[in-house]
């Protein structure tokens, strides 16, 4: 597992285009859409919420200018850390294209991103050299955005960038590159449509907007229109929607408004401002009565959608449905959840809110069925607890609630500048929309006030008429017979018969436990994570998933706390709490807002200290862990690293085996397995707790002293772990091929390299974003960007104690699957000796890595991540600070080295998953290995 993957694993985080108001169900919704999320605040109603300290007040200050062509300028100064986000937003999306022109924006947003007049390149190389973070382009149904943060001394440069793609495009855009992007875009199409549910948003669209509708189509366009797409109209599309009048520009961070509009009017304010464009505005398509449809894919449960179209952002009742959203499925106290996860155990997950548009929302509501449910009989459930809630109403806990929720939730959104959701994203959003940066406070007075009687006025206006239903069940899977009926001769009738890292402290408890503190201010909130020194190495092959299974069981319930009153009680805190497990680690995390900490603690310690493990919890814990190892079964590039690592580690070894189990080995499991793993691993000497944000050493050590005064280490040992044993290596590479029809093939190659050593690892990550660890890596340009067979391919190294596994990944179009195996052992062969890493290469990528720290560590989570590295991996205190000198010290030699040590002779395993009728010949005439045919778990079918 590389560093970046781990931090994300043990400090939590996410990046998604989209945000929902309700619960979140952002992986349902259409991956380019857009939303607002209604911000809302505590107002004491019930007398639990009464004995908490309010919510803390928080604010976006801005001063706002308009260039005289048009540009809107917002600032807001932030001086947490040298660095400034760069926002633009073009009020440009799907919803502007004209019919059989579909997909034109966001096929733009790709050409924007391939040079301009006067830095006529990639604009990641660009990027790179100045030290880029957080650095994305998106488009959606209303707007397309471009944004990154850099260091305060980049500024200029990316000021210069950004503006000379809106001035200064159109020359460097010729009909090699519209053709190059076309077909990364149709790659991207093909990805998403490959994923389990991934053409439901499809199917939404058609039926619940008509054609002519400006949602009535997708974002990413049909097949069709991409290839229509021809040079002059793209041309013209920048022309008419791409000019300063038509944009917004938010500057977030390191920098005065004063210093902002010299800097924008200097780069941006000789820039033709653009005609003038009509925007749609309010357009709720109706529907009415009931539509339904049926849809067969390959999925591992049935899931129903329900869809109703509602206001568009902005609108009070769209702010009251959001709330609404969450009393249905947010928490386990919830309706829909309470009562067909937790206590009917009819379905998995439940999700319900507003994706919010800016002419038009939808309300959905998503069930996911255990496998074997029938679709109907929860559907019935669902109407009946909608009925209910909008003839009876929310109580005011449950409006209490919701309003908790949301407001942590914004607390913690806002120590981000930058990125998805970060302040200058909220900005931008209101001014575009709303013509009012602030807009997102009348959605917080609007909320804050909020009744039970407003969330049931505005749910009987909206969700009593005009639904669409979807019902996605598993197809089956099928298969043709090696033989079939003799074709020579029609039979004759017979008879007729009837599927620069922060500085933190270390210190211990009286009982033994180390605590390592960042005390981190600016946003009041709190990041524990307590990360215990066991995980699959420490569970024992025959309870392999016992150490996913137990943290999960750990927060379901304490002694004195069940389920729901657990669950009650973190909302009414605004806290968070998790649980996850990996080879070498398994954690138990909570943020908590810095005024509700000591209630926190409170809750956190009992969670540590004293879990239930009641049998009802295991059973409901243990059910979604063996769905989830079921929906794995089905994604390929799941699939494909489960057959790689156990391949090359061994599949009953920790390191080979599935983190999460099977479902065999899940379904053996009891409750006490999950005590005894607590019991054996779950103590003060064998245990780090990480803490980040806004609190000190000593404000913090008499609260842990209290809340784990009666946490102390047992008599006996630590148990030991078991260890990777080594698997005797092939007379040569092997390919391992994987069947799975569709019209792509995943393609994973690995092999085991040296620990982790601190002199050597800097290097080694030069040495790989060159190779594969950066969008402009060979390995990446060479598949995606100058190929067009792939979205996206990179390399990296999995972070172990002892071997590690380095591998080279990617999604291909399914007819490219041979020619890309060859590619990808030509750069892993080049990098070696025909074509090794230049001085001008290396530095390139070394001035992104070194340059990319200033931001690196903005969030207290991503803190708290590299932070878990040092304990989990046992490294040196110093170790990121060293990390980053000897990036420097990196030279073409030193990377010719590692380069050596970690590609060796190549690949000893390769895995690829896809159609095998098509495949199969084709990757033995490559004489890349022996090719051998498997399942999903590795084992050989004939």
């Amino acid at each position: 597992m590389s560093l970046p993957t781990l931090r994300r694993l043990l400090a939590g985080g996410c990046c998604a285009a989209a945000l929902l108001s309700g619960a979140a169900v952002a992986q349902e919704i259409d991956p380019n859409s857009t939303s607002i999320v209604p911000i809302a605040a505590a107002d004491p109603v019930e007398p639990a919420m009464q004995q908490l300290p309010p919510l803390p007040d928080v604010q976006i200050p801005y001063q706002r200018f308009v260039l005289p062509n048009g540009l809107t300028l917002i600032v807001h100064e932030d001086r947490k850390a040298p660095i400034v986000a760069v926002n633009i937003w073009y009020h440009v999306g799907s919803k502007n294209e004209p019919n059989g022109r579909s997909g034109f924006a966001h096929l733009f947003e790709h050409l924007m991103f391939n040079g301009s007049e006067n830095f006529n390149s990639d604009f990641f190389k660009a990027t790179e050299l100045l030290g880029a973070t957080d650095q994305n382009g998106t488009t959606n149904k209303d707007r397309t955005n471009y944004f990154q943060n850099v260091p305060t001394s980049a500024l200029d440069s990316i000021l210069w960038l950004e503006s000379d793609r809106m001035g200064h495009l159109l020359g460097a855009i010729d009909q090699a590159r519209l053709d190059e992007q076309r077909g990364v875009v149709q790659n991207e199409k093909r990805q998403g449509e490959n994923q389990p549910y991934g053409r439901v948003w499809n199917s939404i669209t058609e039926a619940t907007y008509p054609d002519d509708h400006p949602y009535g189509h997708t974002v990413i366009g049909s097949m069709d229109d991409l290839n229509a797409a021809d040079l002059p109209t793209v041309q013209q599309w920048f022309k008419d929607y791409y000019g300063p009048a038509n944009a917004v520009i938010v500057l977030a961070g390191d920098i005065s408004p004063e210093e902002a509009l010299a800097k924008v009017t200097h780069y941006f304010g000789d820039i033709p401002p653009g005609p003038p464009v009509t925007q749609p505005a309010r357009m709720i398509a109706p529907m009415v009565g009931e539509q339904r449809e049926v849809m067969y894919d390959r999925v591992g449960q049935p899931r129903l959608y329900k869809v109703w179209n509602v206001p568009p952002a902005g609108d009070a009742d769209a702010d009251y449905l959001g709330l609404l959203g969450q009393v249905l499925s947010s928490g386990r106290n919830s309706r829909l959840y309470k009562r067909m996860v937790f206590d009917d155990q009819t379905a998995t997950s439940v999700s319900a809110g507003v994706s919010e548009g800016e002419v038009g929302s939808q309300f959905l509501i998503i069930i996911t069925a255990k496998p074997g449910q029938d679709l109907a009989a929860l559907e019935a459930v669902v109407d009946e607890e909608l009925e209910r809630l909008l003839r009876d109403g929310p109580t005011a806990n449950e409006l209490e609630r919701a309003r908790t929720s949301t407001g942590a939730g914004l607390v913690r959104g806002l120590e981000r500048i930058g990125g998805f959701g970060g302040k200058s994203d909220r900005l931008a959003q209101g001014e575009v929309f709303h013509d009012n940066p602030d807009q997102w406070r009348e959605s917080y007075a609007r909320l804050l006030g909020a009744r039970p009687q407003d969330l049931t006025a505005a749910g009987r206006e909206w969700l009593s008429d005009g639904s669409y239903t979807l019902e996605v069940r598993p197809f089956e899977q099928y298969a043709a017979a090696a033989t079939g009926a003799d074709r020579s001769a029609m039979p004759t009738p017979g008879e007729t018969p009837m599927a620069n890292f922060p500085s933190f402290e270390r210190f211990e408890l009286s009982n033994g436990l180390d605590v390592v503190l960042a005390t981190r201010t600016g946003v009041p909130t709190v990041s524990m994570n307590l990360i215990v020194d066991a995980g699959t190495a420490g569970e024992g092959a025959d309870k392999a998933g016992l150490a996913v299974l137990t943290p999960a069981v750990m927060t379901s319930g304490t002694d004195d706390l069940d389920a729901l009153e657990l669950s009650d009680r973190l909302q009414l805190l605004g806290a968070t709490l998790g649980g996850s497990s990996g080879i070498d680690f398994t954690s138990i995390s909570m943020t908590a807002i810095d005024s509700r900490l000591e209630e926190s603690l409170d809750l956190y310690a009992d969670v540590i200290l004293n879990p239930a493990f009641r049998a009802e919890d295991f059973e409901r814990s243990r059910v979604q862990q063996v769905s989830g190892i079921q929906q794995a079964d089905r994604n390929p590039g799941a699939v494909a690293n489960r057959v790689l690592a156990g391949s090359l580690y061994g599949f009953q070894n920790p390191n080979g085996r599935p983190t999460s189990g099977t479902v065999q080995t899940v379904g053996a499991l009891t409750p006490a397995d999950a005590e005894a793993y607590h019991a054996a691993w779950f103590r003060p000497d064998n245990a780090t707790l990480v803490v980040v944000g806004d609190v000190t050493r000593a404000e913090l050590t008499p609260l842990l002293e209290e809340k784990f005064r009666g946490w102390t280490a047992p008599a006996s040992a630590i148990p030991s772990r078991q260890q990777p044993t080594a698997v005797a290596a092939a007379s040569g590479p092997v390919i391992y091929l994987v069947d799975r029809a569709g019209p792509q093939s995943t393609i994973t190659a690995g092999r085991l390299v040296p620990a982790l050593d601190p002199a050597t690892e800097p290097a080694i990550t030069a040495m790989n974003t060159a190779l594969g660890g950066a969008f402009t890596s060979r390995i990446n340009m060479n598949l995606r960007e100058n190929k067009g067979w792939s979205y996206g391919a990179g390399s990296g190294i999995r972070n172990a104690r002892g071997e590690r596994l380095f591998l080279v990944s990617t999604g291909v179009q399914s007819d490219k699957t041979a020619e890309s195996l060859v590619e990808i052992d030509r750069e892993l062969t080049e990098i070696l000796s025909g074509r090794p890493i230049g001085d001008e290469e290396l530095a390139a990528h070394k001035s992104n890595l070194i340059l990319g720290m200033a931001g690196e560590w903005e969030t207290n989570g991503a803190v708290a991540g590299d932070l878990a590295q040092m304990v989990v991996y046992g490294l040196p205190d110093d170790y990121y600070d060293r990390e980053a000198a000897g990036i420097v010290a990196t030279t073409s030699a030193t990377a010719s080295q590692a380069a050596q040590a970690i590609i060796g002779d190549g690949p000893t395993v390769w895995v690829v998953v896809g159609d095998r009728a098509t495949l199969e010949p084709r990757l033995r005439a490559l004489n890349i290995g022996e090719v051998r045919v498997v399942d999903v778990y590795g084992n050989p079918v004939q």
